[in-house]
């Protein structure tokens, strides 16, 4: 019988090669090819979370997620995106760990928030109902398709406070000291969404993983610089790779005062890296939450908590 690993292994052997560096455990390669259930986050800018549990619990079993009080794992027949809820803007399809960062940056009405990266508008969506529809958003994407995506998704949800913007997330470093809260969910090689579809797992390269380490140690640069003392930034990304997460978080923290605090939630977490390949990072980087399929069910995930003093 074909082990899971192996199974991985036929559709991209560089891939499984360089992940047992990552992690070698059984449990993690029969986590990364089984399917990722599906769960929703409630759009509490629409309606109450209990009166969408309500008409929802009818045709679904749902199963909260412990780490946002609006997200459920949800099994049922019928496709939760065909549903009238999802239709009227009441749900979002949103995966579980995906719901982390909005959490993490804890955005407050009446604040200025930039999402450095936000189509297709999950997270962005998120935030806005943690503002109350009170204060600005600014969602941005580099590319026009997706930022019509974004458009969309705001509007469907009721969003009210969203400035959508098309640039380059590295221009946002000439407006310094702006923002209260920013989030850089930032473009990766999508290892951690292999669970989602085998697409990514086909298309993964290593020199994928450096090219966008590259980028996204700029964007970081860039996203800090534009946040103001005393504000929160959030890097996150959907892979596991050190090299697009802690070495990026490195980097950071050796160009600049920032400083990391380490979310409490609950949750199971792998250890973050302090060393890979030969490259040693500050110990700081073990505040990160480095998450792995195996460890809650979900995408493998990774999330920094940067604060300006």
């Amino acid at each position: 019988m074909t082990s899971a690993r192996e199974k991985l292994a036929e559709i991209n052997p560089k891939f499984v090669r360089r992940y047992e560096k990552i992690d070698d455990s059984e449990e993690f390669y029969a986590y990364m090819a089984k399917p990722l259930r599906p769960s929703i986050r409630i759009n509490t800018l629409k309606a109450e979370p209990e009166e969408v549990v309500e008409r929802l619990k009818e045709r679904f079993a749902l199963t909260p997620v412990p780490w946002c009080r609006e997200g459920f794992w949800v099994e049922g027949e019928q496709r939760v995106s065909t549903t009238m809820e999802h239709a009227l803007g009441l749900i979002f399809v949103q995966e579980a760990a995906s719901m982390i960062p909005p959490v993490v940056l804890e955005p407050e009405p009446e604040m200025l928030v930039l999402d450095v990266a936000a189509s297709p508008g999950a997270k962005s969506t998120q935030i806005a109902q943690y503002m109350r529809n009170r204060g600005c958003l600014i969602a941005n994407d580099v590319r026009l398709e997706r930022a019509r995506i974004l458009a969309s998704n705001l509007q469907r949800c009721g969003v009210l406070i969203a400035r959508v913007t098309l640039r380059d997330g590295r221009s946002f470093s000439k407006f310094e000291e702006t923002f209260d809260r920013v989030l850089l969910d930032a473009p990766c090689s999508n290892a951690g969404m292999v669970r989602k579809n085998y697409k990514y797992l086909k298309v993964w390269g290593r020199r994928r993983a450096k090219k966008y380490s590259r980028l996204q140690k700029e964007l970081i640069l860039a996203a800090y610089r534009a946040l103001k003392p005393g504000g929160v930034l959030v890097y996150s990304t959907c892979t596991m790779d050190p090299v697009e997460n802690e070495e990026v978080v490195d980097h950071l923290l050796r160009s600049t005062d920032a400083e990391l605090e380490e979310p409490e939630l609950p949750l199971r977490r792998h250890p973050a890296f302090l060393e890979f390949e030969e490259r040693s990072y500050t110990s700081e980087v073990r505040r990160c939450l480095r998450l792995h399929p195996q460890d809650n069910d979900t995408e493998g995930f990774f999330v920094a908590k940067v604060v300006k003093p």
